[in-house]
């Protein structure tokens, strides 16, 4: 048996050890882009908001200008990502993106002026339904990763200005997608919705090894790659992008088989579809970040016409506690959007949270 369900669940809506951990809305505007960057677009080292057609002055957000129109295919925007990085070398911070109906990774310039931001293409990948960065080869560069469910899989690496290779490495993968390394070798290693792609020694000319021990349906992007309950083990954290569920897999090893048992989280929500992993509160402990992508498939998702929400998981040593950050209908709960970022955003050393979707733009300023 590759892939376990254990009988008990284990949700808390509140622990008394737990720190909790406030925070105050902002709403910044209702556009219905599902993804939100935080870059200092005009290098005055105050983070500023990028989302969509706009980028929004920080510390108040109140002050926007036009990058560029994005193209609108129903309710869905060409806009999967936001990822911050300066393409051509000029010192302003550019930011990549993508999307689903146009099938094209692409870089958006900063003019360091107030106009019109010039689109470069990187490749024609097929569908993207978000895009991830990460250093694969561990040269302290982030290469990027376009999720492009059906398609295959590759990554592309900034070699000069304006200038990618692309680095193949499945021929087909899945909705989902993680990175980090399964089995201690000091590599990191893809997770896709079918199991896992061992990194090969040689990245340039060797073989990713597929290892197909678990399947998980519309797995989220990112599945985050951690040791859960310390046992020097990497386990996965794994929402359900377009289903109800989020739980973790935990890794067990015997010689060099690896298998992983399921232990639920949250399985009374639904479309769990992007998530972080960081320190929130400062207290040295990591605490799930995640929620609703509101309207993911303009409501046809189990539970997709359900409130959204958006939370923060603390694990507690055996089980995770469910804090909530938002919920509630329009207006008053928030879902995640496609692609959220962290971080400090008005200057008080306390991680904040900008987040896009469907349901408006909104920053959660920590208390």
């Amino acid at each position: 048996m590759k892939y376990l369900l254990t009988p008990l669940l284990f949700i808390a809506l509140f622990s008394a050890k737990a720190q909790t951990i406030s925070f105050e809305k902002k709403i910044i505007t209702f556009e219905s882009f599902e993804s939100v960057g935080i870059i200092d677009v005009d290098n005055d080292g105050i983070p500023d908001l990028v989302s969509g057609s706009y980028w929004y002055k920080g510390p108040e957000f109140l002050d926007r200008s036009f990058i560029g129109q994005v193209k609108r295919y129903g309710e869905y925007y060409e806009d999967f990502a936001t990822i911050p990085m300066d393409v051509n070398g000029d010192g302003r911070m550019d930011f990549i993106t993508g999307g689903w109906f146009e099938g094209k990774l692409i870089w958006k310039e900063n003019p360091g002026k107030d106009s019109e931001w010039p689109i470069h293409l990187i490749a024609e990948t097929g569908n993207i339904e978000t895009i991830a960065a990460w250093d694969i080869n561990g040269d302290g560069t982030l290469e990027i990763v376009p999720n492009t469910p059906r398609k295959a899989l590759a990554y592309y690496k900034i070699t000069g200005p304006d200038q990618f290779q692309k680095f193949p490495v499945a021929d087909l993968h899945g909705h989902g997608l993680g990175f980090g390394d399964i089995n201690g070798d000091g590599r990191g290693d893809l997770i896709v919705s079918d199991g896992w792609l061992e990194a090969p020694k040689d990245l340039t000319n060797g073989k990713w090894i597929q290892h197909p021990v678990f399947q998980i349906k519309d797995a989220s992007i990112p599945i985050i790659v951690t040791d859960v309950n310390a046992d020097g083990l990497a386990d996965l954290i794994v929402g359900q992008g377009h289903d109800y569920g989020l739980f973790w897999l935990e890794q067990s090893k015997t010689g060099d088989e690896i298998n992983f048992t399921k232990h639920e989280i949250d399985p009374f929500n639904s479309q769990y579809h992007t998530m972080k992993w960081l320190d929130l509160n400062g207290d040295g402990k990591k605490e799930l970040i995640t929620g609703k992508r509101y309207r993911a498939h303009n409501g046809k998702d189990p539970g997709g016409k359900e409130e959204a929400g958006l939370y923060y998981f603390q694990w507690n040593g055996t089980s995770f506690t469910k804090n909530v950050i938002s919920y509630g209908p329009l207006e008053s709960g928030k879902g995640t959007g496609l692609y959220f970022s962290t971080g400090d955003l008005n200057g008080d050393g306390k991680i904040d949270i900008a987040v896009a979707g469907k349901d408006g733009l909104v920053v959660f300023f920590q208390k």
